[in-house]
């Protein structure tokens, strides 16, 4: 067993995956193994890395299932004491695992650890840590061009909060997310129902039952987001559904609790 897995699901991710993965061995300290799951991509990506990092264990996906499809690939195949879950869009700076994973180390009654995440400016990307709701999301949206509505955007992140010690959170963004390998199995992974978008948000409800969510702070990684759905209606209707389904499923869960 190794201490450390990281699983990276790619897709046409050729001109993002070759500065991650350098910045993932130029920094990481603990003994880890990278795995790429690679979603049916059209352009050099899989060359790339299979010419540049030969240490990476690489699944090519017979179907881009999407996000979460891509992640639950490794369920039966990683053999770690900690997952950690990567966008290709990410790059490290310095040695984040080692105080990420000290951290779950000495805090057992926790369940998975999410370090700041920034823009490449340095600002800090003010991403939910509340579990959605219909008031969030639409209202959310909406704040982008009724500025009176940013209140409910600050709310749903607590970017009006100022973070100095690990703290608490409800939700954990999927671009970056460490866990205990243990956890992400017993969970069954993610529900490939949603093809991107609330995966994460899931993932956090049911990661809950086995121990807390922590943000910590001390520590960040660089997100070179794109934030498509607010660019593209492809993905603003694949966002809409999965809010839909994300709702529902929180729905049918609590009548079967009241049931």
């Amino acid at each position: 067993m190794t201490e450390l897995s990281v699983g990276i699901v790619t897709y046409n991710s050729a001109d993002k995956i070759c500065d991650l993965l350098d910045s993932l061995y130029r920094y990481t300290a603990v003994p880890m193994q990278v795995y790429v799951v690679d979603n049916g991509s059209t352009d050099d990506t899989l060359s790339l890395v299979r010419q540049h990092f030969p240490l990476v264990t690489v699944i090519e996906s017979p179907e881009n299932g999407g996000f979460g499809y891509g992640h639950n690939r490794l369920l039966e195949v990683v053999d770690s004491k900690y997952h950690a879950i990567v966008n290709p869009d990410i790059v490290l700076h310095d040695d984040v695992f080692t105080p990420l994973i000290d951290y779950l180390d000495h805090h057992a009654d926790t369940a998975l650890v999410t370090p700041r995440v920034t823009n490449p400016d340095g600002s800090e990307q003010y991403l939910p840590k509340r579990l959605p709701t219909v008031r969030y999301m639409v209202l959310g949206r909406l704040s982008k061009v009724i500025p009176p509505l940013k209140g409910v955007r600050a709310e749903y992140t607590r970017s009006n909060e100022v973070f100095i010690e690990p703290a608490e959170i409800a939700f954990c963004t999927g671009c970056f997310m460490l866990l205990r390998t243990s956890v992400f199995k017993a969970c069954g992974g993610f529900d490939e129902r949603f093809f991107m978008y609330l995966e994460d948000a899931d993932l956090s409800r049911r990661v809950a039952e086995h121990g807390k969510l922590m943000f910590y702070p001390d520590v960040s990684v660089e997100h070179q987001w794109e934030q498509a759905s607010g660019r593209s209606m492809k993905f603003l209707k694949i966002h809409l559904d999965s809010m839909h389904k994300y709702m529902k499923k929180v729905r049918q869960e609590k009548r079967g609790k009241t049931s």
